[in-house]
């Protein structure tokens, strides 16, 4: 009974380390479109594993968003999560009322997840946090 609690407690503490990390990511992510949410719409279409993901945003009209998109993609891969990629959607139609222009945003990040410490075995997980973001 003590080896079978062991291995749950094991699973789970591997568990934990990966959400724990990818919370982190996506959270700071969030704040960082939140800080330029006048510009929200420029993080629309991010995708972390798109070559030229961060070349169609306009580095002289969205410093910000492009700079946070080039240190996304190097956080995302810097977690060191098997086939991890982070994606951005924003909703380009404000929502009702429209004319506070709210938009929801929403951020997903998928990897693939260990069984356990020691295993090859992997399962697909992902996190999605959404926010609807109004321009001040």
């Amino acid at each position: 009974a003590m080896s079978g609690m062991q291995a749950i407690a094991l699973v789970k503490n591997v568990d934990a380390n990966e959400l724990t990390r990818i919370t982190s990511v996506a959270s700071d992510m969030m704040e960082r479109i939140y800080f330029n949410r006048r510009n929200a719409v420029s993080y629309n279409g991010i995708d972390t594993k798109s070559v030229t993901n961060c070349s169609g945003i306009s580095s002289t009209a969205q410093p910000q968003a492009k700079g946070d998109c080039l240190l996304w993609q190097s956080v995302v891969v810097g977690t060191q999560l098997e086939n991890v990629q982070g994606l951005v959607s924003v909703d380009l139609t404000p929502i009702e009322p429209t004319v506070l222009g709210q938009r929801k945003v929403t951020v997903t990040i998928t990897w693939l997840g260990s069984m356990n410490s020691g295993s090859t075995t992997k399962r697909p997980r992902f996190l999605t946090l959404n926010r609807v973001i109004a321009p001040e």
